[in-house]
């Protein structure tokens, strides 16, 4: 069954919608956490790396934490799949890095970019809503199977700049910033606790659910479901 929806702009989840998660934990966790410590050694003096790392000793309560301290922090959170704000910043710094050298190349399911293009040049907007850094989301849109994607994007936000992704407040905020009544924007997730948030900030939802994907057996309640992109038909409001 085709999901139809007539509205201003989709946003994107990227884990487990777009993109599979099993090369987010398999590929880029471990790529970050063999580089944390030269990160905070090397690059203390960073004002990106420095505001994360005073994130990190303000959230375990230790206001003089060494980098070792810190890195011991972050790996924990990288073994609970945490989304703290400030390891997300830092994982974003090592792989835009990452993708910049060479070493990554992100990935996409089959059926999404073709879909973005179509939405795209039918004049609906895309933006990304992720729990990974906005640095994060930029490199992996930069650095695609197919090349550079950015062109096709209109915004990027983030747990920093949005807020938690199971808060409505965070997509009552983005709706904010993008200028776009909630009524006129489409969510995609594989989360159902994101799906709701969205849904109770009056904006459209659809579940992603992927064979193989961490929520695919739990199912996104009561919204609609696509398997794929392709199941979702997308058209530019005309009001």
């Amino acid at each position: 069954m085709t999901l139809r929806h007539t509205v201003d702009a989709v946003v994107l989840d990227i884990e487990g919608t777009t993109s599979a998660t099993g090369f987010v934990v398999d590929v880029l966790y471990p790529y970050a956490r063999s580089r944390f410590a030269a990160l905070l050694s090397e690059r203390s003096g960073d004002p990106e790396v420095a505001r994360a790392v005073a994130q990190v000793r303000e959230a375990i309560g230790e206001p003089e934490a060494d980098a070792v301290r810190v890195e011991k922090a972050l790996n924990a959170w990288l073994d609970e799949d945490r989304k703290a704000t400030p390891l997300k910043i830092l994982q974003g710094v090592i792989w835009s890095e990452g993708f910049a050298r060479g070493d990554l190349v992100s990935h996409f399911y089959d059926d999404v970019i073709p879909e973005l293009r179509a939405w795209r040049s039918s004049g609906v907007r895309l933006y990304v809503y992720s729990s990974g850094s906005v640095a994060a989301q930029r490199s992996w849109f930069t650095h695609s199977p197919e090349g550079d994607l950015t062109s096709l994007l209109s915004g990027l936000y983030d747990t920093e700049n949005a807020g938690p992704k199971q808060e409505a407040e965070s997509y009552r905020r983005i709706a904010g910033a993008t200028g776009i009544e909630p009524a006129k924007l489409l969510f995609l997730s594989d989360r159902p606790g994101e799906l709701d948030a969205a849904r109770a900030a009056g904006w459209h939802a659809v579940g992603i659910r992927r064979p193989g994907e961490p929520y695919f057996e739990q199912g996104v309640g009561d919204h609609a479901a696509a398997g794929t992109f392709d199941e979702i038909t997308v058209s530019r409001s005309t009001s």
